[in-house]
């Protein structure tokens, strides 16, 4: 039960309804967030279980032009599909909470400046991190201005995503060479797209025209 010092009467029963609906609301949002795939390995398996993060990465692809399957593999690299995943806590003397090594967040690991930028540029000031709709549009949007900026093929998964992680200057100065883990994660993307491009080609088809107003070959 909610109690509000000085409310009685009608005036106290709207404060408990307004508290009682704040809390369904926070915790909708966690009910809300879907759990990551199963299988992420096999990115049929992924749309089926979420169909309407098909549409998401299409949608980005026809905007912006990257590949779905470079998208999600994007995504599975630094998130694992978590959609409010953060960078790890520093802990001092082993339980004292420190800063966070940076400020990414959510399905696409984006920090605060860039998503700024993203959200003045191509989003929209309601673009959420933990959304699927809009980290597959940053990664398209990302992706295009990497292309126009460094020259990189939309079709080079593994060189996209060291600019995802170095930024276009550090690409170009060449900082991804001297970092293992980067060169590492750049060949995992780039043989998880491949995986995913190949077994797209399978069952991309059950995705297109799932919906009632699709009609074969308009919705392709």
């Amino acid at each position: 039960m909610f109690y509000v010092s000085g409310v009685t009467g009608p005036a106290r029963h709207v404060h408990h309804l307004w508290a009682l609906l704040a809390m369904l609301m926070l915790s909708g949002c966690a009910t809300f967030a879907p759990s990551p795939p199963q299988d992420q390995t096999n990115v049929c398996e992924i749309f089926r279980e979420q169909p309407s993060w098909y549409d998401y990465a299409r949608d980005s692809e026809n905007q912006w032009g990257t590949p779905i399957a470079t998208q999600m593999s994007f995504i599975q690299q630094e998130s694992s599909f978590r959609s409010h995943v953060r960078p790890d806590r520093k802990y001092y003397l082993g339980f004292i909470p420190g800063p966070r090594p940076s400020s990414a967040k959510g399905y696409a690991q984006a920090q605060d400046p860039v998503w700024g930028e993203y959200r003045d540029q191509a989003g929209s000031l309601f673009a959420r991190r933990t959304h699927m709709k809009h980290a597959t549009d940053f990664i398209g949007w990302y992706n295009a201005r990497t292309r126009a900026q460094t020259g990189i093929s939309l079709n080079n998964p593994e060189h996209l995503y060291y600019a995802y992680h170095e930024g276009a200057g550090g690409y170009q100065r060449g900082t991804y060479r001297n970092k293992p883990h980067v060169l590492r994660a750049g060949r995992q993307v780039a043989s998880r797209a491949g995986r995913y491009q190949a077994q797209l080609g399978a069952c991309e088809a059950e995705f297109q025209c799932r919906k009632f107003y699709q009609v074969w070959p308009f919705c392709r």
